[in-house]
């Protein structure tokens, strides 16, 4: 089921993981093994999560990789899909 305008996965962790437990980014950053510049790329949803930073996460906020993984994809097929009009795509069928 397609959610109508996810939330980018760093404002979920900002919100639901740092903020909660009075983190902050830099402490997060060195508490994943990552660094703060990379952890606040996310949070500030200019980066994505990678398969990577989802383990990392998973690890250190006993969540599964996976959810971290899905509201990333959730988000970026939702950020694909208000283009899709403007898309140049010629359908294709089977002769």
């Amino acid at each position: 089921m397609k959610m109508h305008h996810p939330p980018h996965p760093g404002e979920v962790l900002k919100s639901l993981c740092l903020e909660p437990l009075g983190l902050t980014v830099t402490e997060a950053a060195r508490a994943l093994g990552v660094s703060r510049r990379g952890l606040s790329a996310i949070v500030n949803g200019r980066t994505g999560i990678s398969p990577d930073m989802a383990i990392r996460l998973s690890l250190a906020f006993d969540t599964s990789a996976e959810s971290w993984l899905a509201q990333q994809i959730q988000y970026d097929l939702w950020q694909a899909e208000k283009k899709r009009a403007s898309l140049r795509v010629r359908r294709l069928s089977a002769a």
